[in-house]
């Protein structure tokens, strides 16, 4: 089954995590936002509990759409 989530990436920070806030999914991810290494590091982080993530817009925005399967 897939679901659609909408996401906030905040890029070259300290730690690498998702975290859910106020109903709202936060990505903190340590790359940089240059050469997709920050959308590599987020799909990274988001294969490790879906199968199948990508992203559907978004590619050079903070805010994404993404798609997984859960």
């Amino acid at each position: 089954m897939k679901k659609t989530l909408e996401i906030k990436v905040k890029a070259n920070s300290g730690r690498s995590e998702i975290i859910e806030k106020d109903g709202r999914i936060i990505v903190y991810v340590k790359s940089v936002a240059e050469n997709n290494k920050a959308n590599l590091e987020v799909l990274k982080l988001f294969s490790k509990k879906h199968k199948n993530a990508r992203i559907l817009k978004g590619l050079k925005s903070s805010k994404k759409l993404l798609s997984v399967e859960i």
